[in-house]
């Protein structure tokens, strides 16, 4: 083993049984396990975070398999690289089986024709396909090759998943075993929480602290908690901005929100300003649910979500999260309403969808002279003229008289 490699390459599984993790998919009675052992694999996409192990899963099975195994890269590979190694397949001279495994990382990279290009070899056997993705790939991966591959999720590895890890680079020859290093099992515990499913993040922090840190007296590297805080990156939640994860958790602070409960509006609120998040389009959000949840039970709430959507174009963070935590916290509070959400959505369905008829010619504009002697405006009574400033007339086409489009709630004054 090169040790100039990274230790999280280094660590990497060699076999199955090395593998750690991803119980629900690897167990011994699970189908990708025995697929892989039987060396009878079919095309599978991997998708899951950073740091899960799916470059490594696809080691494990280049190193089990009788194929032809072939890695690409989507960020610098083309169309001529998938030309080149299916050509390669190919040749029965230098390929017998006709067949290959092809692992391609960050397969969601691959544009449309990148990705067409594969099909036909994917269907007719040619190609087994390993597609990687952080991505979910029901968006980011055309529909003919998910149709055509299995899909497994990877889930970030547990605390006790990394703790392993780690214990065992401090031991192996191929991780640091070569050094004499004294760190307490609670700091490494420490390690795999803070790595957040993450195990290249845990052995990348683990490896800078060894190789930055001075020896003792007696010939030993002692890590301590402090020295590992700085060589481990704070903690951020698993979260793209551009990804399926980003719209996970802006779906589940909106539902936060909707179901009154404020502490896990305020703790989406805060994942997504930890990762990055743009202040203005969660101030977005609270405009949407204050207009679609809070509604009418308290129109307030929509006045508040606009001006803290104002405040916090003005302000900018750090200080634009107590403006968007106060309205949070506000609407999250607020008795709910959805009346003129539905009444709006129904309306839109009924003018889309149906013969609605004519607007009354009573109620008509009639800017023009002489538009009257045709019924524009004939006959409408000004509702200020009347007691109590309204007057009983009609105002919907007579095709939709007694259509009920907001229904008030018992939420609603």
């Amino acid at each position: 083993m090169d040790l100039s490699k990274p230790l999280a390459y280094r660590m990497s599984p060699k076999t199955l049984d090395d593998y750690v993790g991803q119980e629900h998919i690897l167990g011994k009675d699970k189908i990708l396990y025995r697929t892989i052992k039987a060396d009878r694999l079919s095309s599978i996409i991997l998708w899951g975070p950073p740091g899960c192990g799916k470059t490594s899963l696809a080691r494990v099975i280049s190193n089990t398999t009788k194929y032809k195994f072939t890695k690409l890269n989507a960020v610098t590979s083309g169309i001529a690289d998938i030309k080149n190694a299916i050509e390669e397949a190919k040749n029965s001279f230098l390929n017998p089986s006709g067949r290959c495994i092809l692992f391609i990382d960050e397969i969601h990279r691959f544009n449309k024709l990148q990705q067409d290009a594969l099909l036909p070899y994917v269907e007719n056997g040619t190609v087994i396909l390993i597609g990687a993705t952080t991505e979910n790939p029901y968006f980011e991966v055309n529909k003919a090759l998910i149709s055509r591959s299995m899909v497994f999720k990877l889930e970030p590895l547990t605390e006790k998943d990394i703790y392993k890890v780690l214990k065992n680079s401090l031991t192996s020859e191929e991780g640091l075993g070569s050094y004499k290093i004294r760190i307490e099992d609670s700091t490494l515990q420490k390690i795999a929480m803070a790595s957040n499913g993450d195990v290249r993040t845990a052995l990348n922090g683990l490896e800078v602290a060894v190789l930055t840190t001075n020896m003792d007296q007696d010939g030993y590297i002692t890590i301590t908690d402090e020295i590992m805080k700085e060589c481990v990156q704070t903690r951020k939640a698993v979260f793209d901005k551009n990804g399926d994860s980003h719209y996970d958790n802006i779906s589940a602070f909106i539902k936060s929100l909707r179901g009154s409960d404020t502490d896990a509006a305020l703790f989406y609120l805060a994942r997504a300003l930890n990762a990055g998040e743009d202040p203005v389009f969660m101030a977005r959000r609270l405009v949407i649910s204050a207009a679609e949840d809070v509604g009418m039970a308290n129109p307030q709430a929509l006045v508040i979500a606009t001006n803290a959507m104002q405040a916090v174009t003005m302000v900018g963070m750090p200080e634009a999260r107590i403006i968007l935590a106060e309205a949070t916290v506000y609407i999250a509070t607020s008795k709910k309403s959805n009346a003129a959400y539905l009444g709006i959505n129904k309306a839109l369905e009924d003018v889309a969808h149906k013969d609605t008829g004519t607007i009354p010619l009573h109620i008509r504009n009639a800017p023009a002279e002489g538009m009257s002697k045709f019924g524009y405006g004939v006959g409408y009574k000004y509702p200020h003229d009347y007691p109590g400033h309204w007057v009983e007339q009609q105002y919907l086409p007579d095709k939709m008289l007694g259509t009920k489009y907001y229904i008030k709630d018992d939420t609603v004054d």
